[in-house]
């Protein structure tokens, strides 16, 4: 499974560095380099401390996932395992987190049709919180209301859909009649019977308040990069902005279903900086620090995860089918 990736990642990571060559050159490099000069960068680990605080929370959220799900692990393996996924945060979609069930099925024998939904159950949860947070900052911002509601919507009406098993029996049942898919009609009703339990109303609730805490920890970290080159530039964004603008890059860059949002996610951050008249250079600068205390610490943690969870278990990941 691993090995499939492999190669969508190393793209990706070259499809970045092109992505931020290019806000370079936007901002004219020389600028840039000046407004990177500028940042005091003794704030730069409280910003990745929020970051780590986002994946800490959504830690929880995996546990209290495991065990509505009765999957019993050691804190530690589950852990590493959920870290070990952060390698995969520059896949399309996020989708490629499901390596986090093939690593579940190793140590506990948990088939990947049971844990899987985990994914989905996430990605449903992380929409609806990062909606939650655009709403809020829209207030202030008066933009991308109608996206913002459209999205919400979207994922309100699959949660409902996906909570009633009359429908979905009856869906599946007609999906089934498909040769190719009726082989795996086993694995697919598994798979629905575990999303049906995570996406019940409490639990719904509970994992959404989550979210929406670990989720802010982040908006916390770039209004913090925006804080700090406010001392150093006419510039002020309030928290609630700040919370809007990313949120919102964050959300389009989700929709647009691009590995880590790439490029989509940036133009969004760098456009609406750009939107409340601050200058180019530290718009991009702002951007580019905290897409790297986000998105890329998370994949520099995720092949730390990956490293050490190989010493543990005595195989090499990419040998896990």
């Amino acid at each position: 499974m691993f090995r499939k990736y492999k190669k969508k990642i190393l793209v990706s990571v070259t499809f970045g560095a092109v992505i931020f060559l290019a806000f370079s050159i936007y901002a004219d490099f020389g600028n840039l380099i000046e407004s990177f000069s500028k940042f005091n960068w003794l704030w730069f680990p409280l910003v990745l401390t929020f970051s780590l605080g986002n994946y800490i929370i959504r830690f929880f959220k995996w546990q209290y996932y495991l065990k509505l799900l009765g999957i019993k692990i050691r804190p530690l393996r589950s852990l590493l395992i959920f870290f070990a996924s952060f390698i995969m945060s520059v896949t399309p979609g996020k989708m490629g987190e499901v390596l986090k069930s093939f690593l579940l099925k190793e140590e506990t024998g948990t088939p990947v049709s049971v844990s899987a939904p985990i994914v989905l159950a996430e990605r449903i949860t992380d929409f609806l919180s990062i909606v939650i947070l655009c709403l809020a900052g829209a207030i202030v911002f008066d933009y991308g209301t109608g996206i913002i509601l459209a999205t919400g919507l979207a994922f309100v009406i699959l949660t409902i859909l996906l909570s009633s098993k009359i429908i979905c029996h009856k869906l599946i049942s007609v999906l089934c009649k498909i040769r190719f898919i009726e082989r795996h009609s086993e694995k697919i009703y598994s798979a629905y019977d575990s999303i049906y339990v995570l996406i019940k109303l409490k639990p719904l609730f509970i994992v959404v308040l989550i979210s929406t805490a670990a989720w802010f920890l982040e908006c916390l970290g770039f209004y913090t990069v925006l804080n700090v080159f406010s001392s150093v530039s006419n510039i002020d964004v309030s928290i609630l902005k700040a919370t809007f603008i990313y949120g919102f890059s964050t959300l389009i860059g989700a929709i647009a279903m691009l590995p880590g949002g790439l490029g989509v996610t940036e133009a969004s951050l760098t456009g609406l900086l750009v939107f409340l008249k601050i200058p180019k250079d530290i718009s991009v600068a702002s951007t580019i620090i905290i897409r790297v205390a986000t998105l890329w610490f998370a994949v520099i943690l995720g092949i730390f995860a990956v490293q050490f969870y190989q010493k543990i278990l005595h195989k090499e990941i990419k040998d896990i089918e």
